[in-house]
């Protein structure tokens, strides 16, 4: 390989970096109408009355739309391939409110000042009703979340509005009880892992025009064009034909931007009044109305034999949706699904979940995507059975470990094709020199220090649902035109797939002019979530360059004038494979544009029926300071088997940034409301994340598999990068000081406290 595998600077980078006007603010015509919206200050309640007339009357403000202007017809913000798993629970304004910040009004005017006077100028009674906070109360609760007859839910996933229900199953070996009487130890724990906040740099915002053929064009920073054109057509109750969507450069999107939390509002204001709209969230509606990770508790039972062979696991998952339901049904999955195949020499095991609604902020999409909590859960009970047992955590994992040619019952019952997880242990061991620091080693000065591990694996792009399509045009003079549906969010994948496109073109990346997305004009892809873009979008890009070679020879040896098989394709010129006759890629291409019937155009895309998993090992070496409680990063040593690696540059930053994320939700981040459902960390100065300062030292190196059914032996790396840190680092800080944590964020006053009751 020429190109795959090279660190290629991404086709943005200078763009970026020198503050170019690419982001949807800065395109944004200059005359739109601003829009805000008024929010509940009420966790339930039901609007008795609205008033805006005085509100209207403000100079400058153009509409304001109430629950009474917008269409009967529920619909979901979840960026999913429909039919969607998430249920159609949300109007664009209801009479019903359900969490503190939900849409009460729509205001439209000509600037910020005249729209911020008007709202406060909007007359609200409401009836307060009853709100559930606590989501171990919501199931089967009297107060009902989503009352409402027109609620539905499109595919059986066990929803039932009338007991808070927004999915439900059970899966697995029916016999695991027996199971566990055949186990000489047996281990049940719960962990609880919070709600946590994405925070791209780049809040949610968007913008909606009218074009010359009276259709509406959304210019969003999503991760899901093509779901968000359904998802405004379906919200406004009109053909998805009138509504076309743009994808600029995305300031970060982490699964945040996998629900359309706002398109429709522009989208709407511009559809009834004509004129250019645009809403940008502020950085406290980010935090206060957007889509944190869903809060979990997860209860494991793990059975095993005295010699530390796992035998059963049993795991029971309640997931808080909070006000709505978007990735409710599916992210719980992940939870069960992509934690207890990591030790795939269990006979037995059972999956059960519930996920219910509270009136607390609609939960959604972020990295991981359910694995997170779930493997927190996992990685840590594997530590306290470990301990048990006595037995080194790390032999015990290489007792059980999923191994290359395992089946995974629990994962769909796919086979671990491509697995080098026990490659990346031993590398792992060695990088952090486990056998000279495990488990602690008190450093003297009232500090100690241990080291902790976490294994992690997640998919590559939803089996038999995801589709990723590309077109490929071969232009004057020879160069291409990449065009790709799958949403570049920062992570570089316009780069990724020109260098597959290069690589399969034999040609330089400069020569590959990629084009990102618009659906008017861009082959379908489900978008870029789930891991699923240089596997699955990349693949396409294969395909589509094999389909393309076999035009560029069929249209080379028609000008050559010989028979197409005995021609072939240098990436240069399509030449005679007998005499010396040959014709450049160039005359061809330029030769094309006059009396051809063979366009030089391709397109093509691909679904999987599988999910490969990427694998990874983390390591943590946390310091302890006994006297406070107070835990820092002081070495995080990382091995990913994402298969081939095609930007190695890239892909450790991808990496280096989802294990600092995860330490924000192992030590800092907490989405915390007051007893009354208003969000209290509802900025950066109340809601922590960890600097640059805050994650010690990582080290990041690769360990190769080869996956047959990706592109170049290509698996995903986006989410697996972030779950290994909060079980690695909680089982760090048990080796270091004894104190167990099972609730999330590791604060300093939960490890003193604990370090308290140990005396």
């Amino acid at each position: 390989m020429k190109i795959v595998n090279t660190s290629i600077m991404k086709k943005d980078a200078m763009a970026l970096v020198t503050g170019k006007p690419v982001y949807t603010d800065d395109i944004a015509p200059k005359d739109c109408l601003v829009i805000k919206l008024l929010r509940s200050p009420h966790a339930h309640a039901l609007i008795e009355e609205i008033n805006t007339d005085i509100a209207k009357k403000v100079p400058g403000i153009h509409s304001i739309f109430t629950y009474k202007d917008v269409p009967n017809k529920r619909f979901t913000m979840a960026g999913q391939t429909y039919p969607e798993p998430s249920p159609y629970d949300r109007l664009i304004l209801d009479q019903r409110v359900r969490y503190v910040g939900d849409v009460v009004a729509i205001v439209a005017g000509e600037n910020e000042k005249v729209v911020e006077k008007a709202m406060k100028l909007i007359k609200v009674k409401y009836q307060v009703l009853e709100a559930i906070l606590d989501f171990r109360k919501a199931k089967d609760n009297k107060i009902l979340i989503h009352p409402e007859d027109n609620w539905k839910a499109l595919c059986p996933v066990g929803a039932d509005n009338k007991r808070n229900l927004c999915a439900h199953a059970n899966d697995g070996d029916e016999n695991i009880d027996k199971v566990f009487e055949e186990c000489d130890v047996v281990l049940q724990n719960t962990y609880h892992t919070k709600a946590n906040q994405q925070t791209p740099m780049e809040t949610f915002r968007a913008y909606a025009t009218m074009d010359m053929f009276g259709r509406l064009n959304v210019v969003s920073s999503t991760q899901i064009p093509f779901h968000v054109r359904r998802i405004v057509a379906n919200a406004l109750d009109i053909s998805k034909s009138k509504v076309r969507v743009i994808k600029p450069r995305i300031g970060g999107g982490f699964g945040a931007k996998q629900t359309a939390i706002m398109e429709v509002y522009p989208a709407f204001v511009t559809y009834m009044t004509g004129r250019n709209s645009k809403l940008i969230f502020t950085r406290e509606e980010s935090q206060t109305a957007s889509s944190p990770r869903h809060e979990m508790e997860v209860t494991i039972k793990i059975g095993a034999t005295k010699d530390g062979i796992i035998k059963a696991i049993d795991l029971y998952t309640l997931s808080n949706t909070g006000a709505y339901g978007e990735h409710g049904p599916t992210t719980v999955g992940l939870s069960g699904h992509k934690a207890i195949p990591l030790y795939s020499k269990a006979k037995s095991y059972r999956f059960r979940y519930d996920v219910v609604y509270t009136n607390t902020m609609s939960a959604g999409a972020y990295r991981g995507y359910g694995a997170t909590q779930g493997i927190f859960a996992m990685e840590s009970i594997i530590d306290e059975l470990a301990e048990k047992l006595g037995i080194n955590p790390i032999t015990l994992r290489e007792k059980n470990m999923v191994r290359e040619g395992d089946l995974m019952p629990a994962y769909y019952r796919e086979t671990a094709n491509s697995c080098a997880l026990d490659r990346c242990l031993e590398r792992a061991k060695a990088m952090i020199d486990w056998d000279n620091k495990y488990p602690r080693r008190d450093m003297g000065n009232g500090k100690v220090r241990g080291v902790g591990l976490g294994f992690s694996m997640q998919g590559s792009s939803i089996s038999n649902v995801d589709v990723g399509s590309v077109a490929i045009k071969v232009s004057d003079d020879g160069f291409y035109n990449l065009m790709v549906g799958a949403t570049d969010m920062g992570t570089g994948c316009d780069t990724v797939l020109s260098q597959i496109a290069a690589e399969c073109l034999d040609c330089s990346v400069d020569n590959i002019i990629v084009h990102g997305v618009d659906t008017d004009t861009s082959p379908y892809d489900s978008g870029s979530y789930a891991s699923s873009t240089t596997y699955l979008t990349g693949m396409a890009v294969v395909k589509t360059c094999e389909k393309l070679i076999t035009k560029i020879k069929t249209l080379g040896a028609q000008y050559l004038n010989v028979d197409v098989e005995k021609v072939d394709f240098d990436g240069k010129k399509v030449f005679d494979l007998e005499d010396n006759k040959e014709i450049s890629l160039k005359d061809i291409a330029n030769k094309a544009m006059c009396n051809n019937n063979n366009t030089l155009y391709a397109s093509e895309s691909h679904s999987s029926k599988v999910s490969p998993p990427p694998y990874m090992v983390g390591i943590a070496e946390v310091e302890v300071d006994t006297e406070t409680g107070k835990v820092d990063v002081i070495n995080y040593k990382a091995v990913v088997d994402c298969g081939t690696v095609v930007n190695p540059a890239l892909a450790r930053v991808q990496t280096e940034g989802g294990i600092a994320q995860g330490i924000g939700m192992a030590l800092y981040e907490d989405v915390v409301y007051t007893n009354k459902g208003s969000l209290q960390t509802h900025s950066f100065m109340q809601y922590k994340i960890p600097t640059r300062k805050d994650v010690g030292t990582i080290e990041v190196q690769f360990e190769s598999s080869y996956e047959p059914t990706g592109p170049f032996g290509v698996k995903s790396i986006g989410e697996v990068v972030i779950n290994t840190s909060s079980p690695a680092i909680a089982n760090a800080v048990y080796n270091a000081v004894g104190v167990r944590i099972r609730e999330l964020p590791i604060t300093p006053e939960k490890v003193f406290m604990g370090m308290l009751e140990k005396k």
